[in-house]
């Protein structure tokens, strides 16, 4: 108890210098630039490189200068070895990496270079094998570039996936066995993801290591039948695509929209010792989804997740390897849709007889305990709040840590309990958002903490919540933003006409008086289960505009997180309407504080939030005098069918709910100046959904601004993209609000 107290009292002081940034000190006198955001980042936080948490769960890796990895004692934090040696990848001619993973003995890393990003998550790289206690570096193959490559559980092979067909690398024996021969661009994929799964189910890997190291399981993607979006690029500058320099090229490759035919996925098992292949039963119906394939504890059986293309519906099925031969043994459904974020938090025990989940069948997102040879079902958390994330299972002593949106929908805490729901206890201590990472032997966990006004805060702590050490305080980063004049985020909430309360957070000018009225600029993203009003540490663009004399307002509707399913999914059918209604109810409601002009509200978004804008200024009457939309989705029928039909079903099932809640079917009625910015290159959100906007605003006779960015993906950086991009942003504001 009095070693908790003196960790407790040396937190307070470090926090205490950590918060002066909060306070109404007029010391500072400097204006943020653009330059400052998007060229200098001078607001860029700090934090420790690459921390990784080591097998022996006494320490932890990072990287440091020239390439070195170094593993420190989470107690101490001395330095307890060097583990790569950064002068054995000079010597061998590697210029850097931009990643690595251990495998799970720790004795080999696996260093990615040449790193050519795909979509958003996928990757090709040239992969390096680091063998720490000789000190050596070989290619992982010399065939060409790789994906996804994985230790096995043995840490001695490696597979992966080259031009759509899976691999595996003998380490021991430095051999390449090619499992498929089938994979062709555009039609079949082995071993990662169409874009479409890639993109909305969260994931790059299509395969899955057995226990024992002697299969791997994939998913095959027949995409044959995928219609083709083909998409014009051009020479550019930054980078500069020299094949486009007289003739624009065309970029293909298949991505289903709302109502369209998706990929067939079957999944299949490799035995390295009989080198024979079993396809596995997922049933007759091939219009579903397999999100995810897992191998129970025993190496016997594969989980497959089968999920109906509604999403209202999913299965387990636990599948004979060897057979292929499978049942259902698991399933959750639910009457709107199953969140696609909670797949990954399946988890089985290593005693091979219990599973722990994430769910929201009572209406609220908590963790579950299946005991699987009896069905039986145990809720482990509950109450009227969401869980956010499992961080990790001690399946030693029993214990399930997680993150909890217990003591307010906007922040986060760590907390711990018994897998049998019992002793419940909260490991940390501050206010704001925690997050932890914890050791392989749970005996620590790093914690990184902000709210609103204050930077991270990294820390080490021992399991029980006690403070061991600061990794970092971010004081570089305090005592810069002391040299600038000061600006708040200050939390608020109102109820609207329809008896709903919102939160938000306001920014106010470093000036600011109650006797002026000032502009507001209104930002938000507002799509489904997301979040944007949070007890979390930002800086940037919003202070820039709050000390050129703007109120920043952020509010989240109707269909946002962390405040149970039925306000999360209350937007079912109807994607925009009840999210469109709450933001021009944010808007009234401003317009009515005695310091806000309320001719001179504006609201901005990018791709989901964009959405919101064209239709907050088609829907709106009036009560926006302007809108800046980046990316936006202009009609859900534009939009790939996984995302879209988990909140609308099939535009075939569901037409009004596209038509009517689509800015194209209200071009006329637009009210405010608008500005309309798309990447040309975008394969997210296509500039389709611009570009048709568009022409319905100019059919209807409305004039508009629209500015596109040659090459630019759904982010559009690169190059000096950004500086102008937020330069014509705020050259909008100046001129329109």
């Amino acid at each position: 108890m009095k070693n908790k107290v003196i960790a407790n009292l040396f937190l307070a002081i470090v926090l205490a210098g950590l918060v002066s940034f909060s306070g109404n000190s007029q010391s500072g006198k400097r204006m943020i630039t653009l330059e400052d955001l998007f060229v200098n980042y001078t607001f860029f936080p700090d934090f420790p490189q690459a921390m990784i948490p080591m097998p022996d769960g006494k320490s932890y890796c990072v990287q440091e200068e020239y390439f070195d990895l170094v593993a420190y004692d989470y107690a101490t934090g001395l330095s307890r070895k060097k583990i790569l040696d950064g002068n054995v990848l000079i010597e061998a001619g590697i210029k850097g990496y931009q990643g690595f993973t251990f495998s799970p003995d720790g004795s080999r890393i696996l260093l990615v270079t040449n790193r050519q990003p795909i979509y958003r998550h996928s990757f090709t790289a040239e992969y390096m094998v680091y063998h720490v206690p000789s000190a050596t570096v070989v290619p992982l193959s010399g065939n060409g570039p790789q994906q996804v490559a994985t230790f096995s559980p043995d840490g001695n092979k490696v597979a992966f996936v080259r031009q759509n067909n899976l691999f595996i690398k003998d380490l021991l024996r430095d051999e390449e066995i090619q499992i498929t021969s089938d994979g062709k661009i555009n039609q079949i994929i082995n071993g990662i993801p169409d874009w479409v799964y890639e993109e909305e189910f969260e994931y790059s890997r299509a395969f899955e290591w057995s226990p024992d190291s002697r299969k791997v399981a994939w998913c095959r993607f027949d995409e044959s039948n995928v219609r083709t979006f083909a998409m014009s690029m051009f020479k550019g500058l930054r980078p500069e695509l020299k094949e486009y320099a007289t003739y624009p090229g065309v970029r293909e490759w298949k991505y289903p929209k709302a109502g369209e035919d998706n990929s067939v996925v079957t999944v299949h098992v490799y035995d390295l010792e009989t080198h024979q292949t079993v396809r596995q039963d997922v049933g007759e119906e091939t219009d579903q989804y397999i999100p995810r394939i897992r191998w129970t504890a025993d190496p016997e059986y594969l989980c497959i997740f089968r999920l109906n293309r509604l999403q209202n519906k999913l299965e387990l099925l636990r599948a004979d390897y060897k057979t292929g031969k499978s049942e259902v043994f698991y399933t959750e459904e639910n009457k709107y849709y199953l969140d696609e974020k909670l797949f990954d938090s399946f988890t089985f025990l290593k005693n091979g007889k219990e599973m722990v989940f994430m769910s929201e069948r009572d209406g609220w997102q908590h963790i579950y305990l299946l005991d699987l040879p009896s069905g039986k079902l145990h809720q482990v958390t509950s109450g009227q709040y969401d869980d956010a994330s499992i961080s990790g299972i001690d399946e030693a002593n029993r214990l399930v840590y997680f993150q909890s949106a217990e003591a307010s929908p906007l922040r986060r805490e760590i907390c711990v309990t018994g897998l049998d729901g019992t002793g419940r206890k909260k490991l940390s201590v501050m206010e704001g958002t925690n997050d932890a990472e914890f050791s392989a032997d749970f005996s620590f966990f790093v914690n990184t903490w902000s709210d609103a006004n204050t930077p991270y805060l990294v820390t080490v702590h021992r399991s029980g919540g006690e403070l061991v050490r600061v990794l970092e305080d971010n004081k570089r980063l305090k005592s810069v933003l002391a040299e600038y004049k000061p600006t708040r985020k200050e939390f608020f909430s109102f109820t609207t006409t329809e008896g709903v309360s919102l939160n938000g957070y306001m920014i106010k000018p470093p000036d600011f008086s109650k006797k002026k009225k000032y502009p507001v600029y209104m930002t938000q993203y507002s799509g489904p289960a997301s979040q944007s009003v949070s007890d979390s540490w930002s800086f940037g663009w919003e202070n820039f505009l709050a000390q050129n004399g703007y109120i920043v307002v952020c509010v989240d509707g109707r269909g946002t997180g962390f405040r149970g399913e039925e306000f999360r999914k209350m937007t079912y059918l109807q994607l925009g309407k009840y999210e469109t209604l709450d933001q021009i109810e944010t808007a009234r409601y401003l317009g009515n504080l005695p310091y806000v002009d309320k001719n001179r509200i504006g609201i901005f978004g990018w791709s989901f939030g964009g959405f919101m804008v064209c239709s907050c200024l088609t829907r709106g009457n009036g009560e926006f005098k302007a809108g800046i939309a980046v990316a936006p989705v202009t009609n859900w029928r534009y939009y790939d069918n996984i995302y879209t039909e988990r909140f609308m079903r099939k535009p075939q099932d569901n037409p009004d709910g596209y038509d009517q809640n689509s800015p194209i079917s209200h071009a006329e009625n637009l009210k405010g100046k608008l500005l309309l910015i798309h990447g040309t290159a975008d394969d997210n959100v296509h500039m389709q959904n611009t570009l048709e906007f568009a022409e319905a605003l100019v059919q209807a006779g409305k004039q508009f601004d629209m500015h596109l960015y040659t090459n630019r993906n759904h982010g559009i950086y690169g190059g000096n993209t950004r500086l102008h991009l937020y330069t014509k942003i705020y050259d909008f504001i100046k001129r329109n609000l």
